[in-house]
């Protein structure tokens, strides 16, 4: 069978793209451990061997046929190659080598790069992460590798960049929202990796970008301990600059939570749907007009589970609920509270998700806890709340859910780390055109029509409500009804007045966020490191 058909006509990086953009619709049978050795084995020959006449864009192909490198890489390692694997071979060869040939529609839809995966869980970021193969790394990006997948080892690529010393690969990860802090099974963070192998650039990088110097292994070891020397000395002061706490943060195990984003599902976790009869709920927490919250017990530890009040649950109701859930799981966010699954029962609908014995940040400010929130805590809250909606924000808009920000719908964690709450996100057979909290609601949320609102400069309105409330540790217009306060803020311009002794730039913060005209609000990337330095 013929590998080398087609012509050499186009360059080395425009090669190399156009085979990798034809992944998404090639269906392999070779382990893909092999076929991810051969990308990246391919990607170095190509930068490495390029000679002869330049292609289209400036750049010189390399001289051995790229459909050849493809069968001898192929069969490394004895695997063989069936004939169907080869027919899609050799098409996707030519439209490699053929910038004429229509490389989109080779096979379309029946796979996704994100699906390549090893026998240990390897997506082809994660081979790329460790081998330091900057250029496929950054095309992976931009095709949509998830940043945040974890392999069986629940090590991120960001882990296997920052252990092999590829500071550029870590930048690129940095920059495109990798979890800095996220750990592995052993309890490590990349820092922790950066820090054994003395990468003092890698883990400088880290800790630039919010990596903490406090984080305990399974082992009780801190980034700091694995450190050595110098190392160690310039991690410390460089953390103490940063305004960072260095008393230890004790290893939590959670991995029963599933809160880990597998490569082969951003929401995969061990569970998604979950009986009734599995729950044993002893405790009504609370009534709302959207369900019952109860606490009970699953699989051996503490849940909280919300019976959705549905007047009739349809099959349609049923159907929407099973596609919509899926929105709410996402575990790959330390400030999230994802559903960890759901009970799809008619005419039972229910979700499940981790206890939080503090409550909420409504109940910690206003409840009598006991808990002092005082400048920097409330600082501190804010921040999460914020990376936590920035994340959010840069979903995909059809992957995000209908949530409306207020303190009663932010979890507070044993840490006292804020947490949104993924449960308080409203389907879309759930309270169509009714509002129960409009203290929190921009003018135009409670005034226009959803398809006509700009849903980020809202939430940023709610969240500048909730930045005067963590000030005041007041309830915003506590002595109107949500009726009397809905009608006033839209119609009547009722606002929340900054009383005098607030940080003068914290009151700056919220009437910035507050602004009459939404298009001149800021988003929550640009408030964060706002935040992070009022923190400091």
């Amino acid at each position: 069978m013929d590998f080398t058909d087609g012509k050499r006509s186009t360059s080395c990086g425009t090669r190399l793209q156009q085979i990798w953009m034809d992944l998404d619709g090639v269906s392999w049978d070779v382990p893909s451990s092999v076929f991810i050795r051969c990308i990246c084995a391919l990607d170095t020959h190509v930068n490495s061997s390029g000679r002869g006449a330049k292609g289209d864009d400036g750049v010189r192909p390399p001289r051995a046929d790229v459909g050849r490198f493809f069968r001898v890489c192929l069969t490394v390692g004895s695997y063989m190659v069936t004939q169907e694997s080869a027919r899609n071979l050799t098409r996707l060869s030519r439209a490699a080598l053929n910038p004429r040939d229509a490389c989109y529609r080779l096979i379309p839809g029946e796979c996704s790069i994100s699906f390549f995966l090893d026998d240990h869980g390897f997506s082809p970021l994660h081979w790329c992460a460790k081998e330091g193969h900057l250029k496929l790394a950054e095309l992976l990006v931009t095709r949509g590798a998830r940043i945040n997948a974890t392999n069986r080892g629940d090590d991120t690529p960001l882990h296997l960049a920052s252990a092999h010393g590829h500071k550029e690969i870590v930048q690129l990860l940095l920059r495109n929202r990798a979890d800095v802090n996220v750990t592995n099974e052993h309890g490590n963070t990349a820092l922790h990796y950066a820090c054994f192998w003395g990468d003092q650039a890698v883990a400088e990088e880290l800790v630039a970008a919010g990596a903490l110097v406090s984080i305990a292994n399974k082992d009780g070891d801190t980034p700091l301990d694995k450190a050595r020397g110098v190392v160690a000395k310039r991690l410390h002061d460089l953390a103490m600059e940063y305004g960072q706490d260095l008393k230890k943060i004790q290893f939590k195990d959670q991995s029963w939570l599933g809160l880990k984003t597998r490569s082969r599902d951003a929401t995969l976790s061990r569970y998604k749907g979950i009986s009734m009869a599995d729950l044993s709920l002893h405790m009504h927490l609370a009534s709302t007009p959207s369900g019952e919250t109860w606490r009970g017990r699953w699989q051996n530890n503490d849940i909280v589970a919300k019976i959705l009040n549905v007047r009739e649950c349809t099959t349609r109701i049923s159907r929407d609920f099973n596609e919509e859930f899926p929105k709410l799981r996402i575990f790959s966010h330390p400030n999230v509270l994802p559903v960890l699954g759901c009970v799809n029962q008619p005419p039972q609908l229910a979700t499940v998700s981790q206890y939080m014995a503090r409550g909420s940040l409504h109940r910690l400010l206003h409840g009598g806890t006991g808990v002092v929130v005082d400048t920097a805590r409330a600082l501190r809250l804010a921040l999460d709340v914020a990376r936590a909606m920035a994340f959010l924000h840069g979903l995909d808009r059809q992957n995000r859910c209908r949530f409306h920000l207020n303190s009663k719908h932010i979890m507070i964690d044993e840490d006292l780390t804020a947490r949104v709450n993924m449960a308080d996100a409203k389907f879309s057979f759930q309270e169509v055109g009714r509002i129960y909290e409009p203290a929190w609601m921009s003018p135009e949320a409670l005034s226009k029509r959803p398809a006509d609102i700009n849903h980020e400069a809202s939430d940023m309105w709610s969240f500048a409500v909730l930045l005067w409330e963590l000030a005041t540790r007041e309830v915003p217009f506590a002595d109107l009804s949500p009726m009397e306060c809905g009608m006033k803020i839209a119609l009547e311009d009722l606002r929340v007045s900054i009383p005098p002794g607030i940080s003068p730039h914290l009151a700056k913060l919220i009437r910035i966020c507050m602004n009459e005209d939404p298009g001149k609000r800021p988003s929550f990337d640009m408030v964060v490191p706002i935040l992070d330095k009022m923190k400091r």
